[in-house]
């Protein structure tokens, strides 16, 4: 299972309005870590899609979402409770440091 995409116009159904908690990964095509971290969040999101959404967010797609969260450097990773954002990640790390950053989620 892949990250799926959101953009501005799904953004309130997918991430806002969404049930449980959703990660964001906010990246862009040039960016070399965020293509580290693509793989790895794909894993999270097979391993626990029953607890977590994982979706990505391209920036230079989505400025408006970019600007709104204030995301400075990428990749940068927010997670969405009730529509707020709960925790915030940045930069790229290994799969054992992003679980135990997500763990609050993922027991």
């Amino acid at each position: 299972m892949t990250a799926k995409a959101t953009s501005e116009s799904t953004w309130q159904q997918d991430v806002i309005d969404a049930e449980g908690p959703v990660l964001v990964d906010f990246w862009a095509e040039w960016c070399g870590p965020c293509r580290m971290v693509g793989p790895i969040l794909d894993e999270i999101a097979t391993e626990n899609g029953d607890k977590l959404t994982v979706l990505k967010l391209n920036v230079d797609e989505n400025p408006q979402l970019a600007m709104k969260y204030q995301i400075t450097s990428i990749p940068a990773m927010k997670v969405f409770q009730k529509g707020e954002v709960a925790t915030t990640i940045i930069g790229a790390k290994p799969k054992f440091a992003l679980e135990q950053d997500l763990a609050a989620y993922l027991a």
